[in-house]
């Protein structure tokens, strides 16, 4: 049966600036959700999803599908927890480049070590956008903001290199200026059994407008014969970033995943009753 995609509309306004790269990330995940159910993967009320602070973080209010908000850089806890609570939901997580590297990065490094059976997208402005540019992470050497106005002088952060280091079991960059492979790749992504990273290239109109500086550099490695398999050839591709930028799958692999580990098949969800919402209620009254 078809799925419209605006099954996944929401009546809330959205509030991100004009031209900025959440759109398109928010249009390609709307089309993968749809076809996820479309294609008998899921169904629309198995679908879980969990954003940080940051303005990444309003995609839970712009999605209509059960979400959960975190405190910053907490995405993967609740994720981890909704996951073996209930091994049949899709559960995706969203973090900025400063929710998931910095405040958050203790999280994901054990998320990857584990391969816990999810999807992570980092929203990479490689600034904190949303307190009106700060250094992240992954702010290049020399980019000037308010909290260092003479240029960073820290070495940016190299997430894939961190991913592959940890034993994530995909590892991928996107781009939200090329549309059509960013939807592939978060459905692939989303279909992988593990976890599952990708690092989006996303610009910032309002402070980090790199759009058009990555668009003649980034390239399709997938379609340059890259062996997702080898795991050193990935580490030399993580290494590209200058002249050309590498986006796709650097590495995929299979694991068992962490659930399967720790309690078989067993369903949490489904071993204890729900409470009445009214005797939850009660307990407060």
């Amino acid at each position: 049966m078809r799925v419209d995609v605006r099954r996944f509309d929401s009546p809330a306004k959205n509030t991100w600036c004009p031209g900025c790269g959440n759109f398109n990330i928010l249009a390609v995940v709307k089309q993968v959700m749809a076809e996820l159910v479309e294609s008998g993967d899921v169904k629309p009320e198995q679908i879980v999803i969990s954003s940080g602070i940051g303005c990444h973080g309003k995609i839970s209010d712009y999605i209509n599908v059960n979400s959960f908000y975190c405190l910053h850089g907490r995405v993967v806890p609740p994720l981890m927890g909704m996951k073996v609570g209930n091994q049949r939901l899709k559960v995706i997580g969203f973090a900025g480049d400063g929710d998931a590297y910095d405040e958050g990065v203790s999280h994901l490094i054990h998320a990857a070590r584990r391969n816990l059976d999810a999807t992570f997208i980092v929203h990479d402005n490689q600034v904190f956008a949303l307190t009106t540019s700060q250094v992240t992470p992954t702010t290049p050497i020399g980019f000037k903001t308010k909290s260092v106005p003479k240029g960073s002088f820290e070495a940016p952060l190299n997430p894939l290199h961190l991913m592959l280091a940890c034993g994530a079991t995909f590892v991928a960059r996107g781009f939200t200026g090329d549309l059509q492979h960013l939807r592939a790749l978060i459905l692939q992504a989303v279909r992988h059994r593990g976890f599952a990273f990708i690092d989006t290239l996303q610009h910032c109109p309002s402070f980090n407008p790199t759009l058009e500086k990555f668009k003649p550099k980034v390239y399709d490695l997938n379609k340059e014969g890259h062996n997702v398999e080898d795991f050193a050839a990935a580490l030399e591709k993580a290494k590209e970033w200058n002249d050309r930028i590498p986006i796709g799958i650097f590495y995929q692999v299979k694991k068992e995943i962490y659930e399967k580990q720790l309690l078989g098949d067993r369903v949490l969800a489904e071993e204890k009753p729900l409470p009445s919402v009214q005797s939850v209620l009660q307990e407060f009254m």
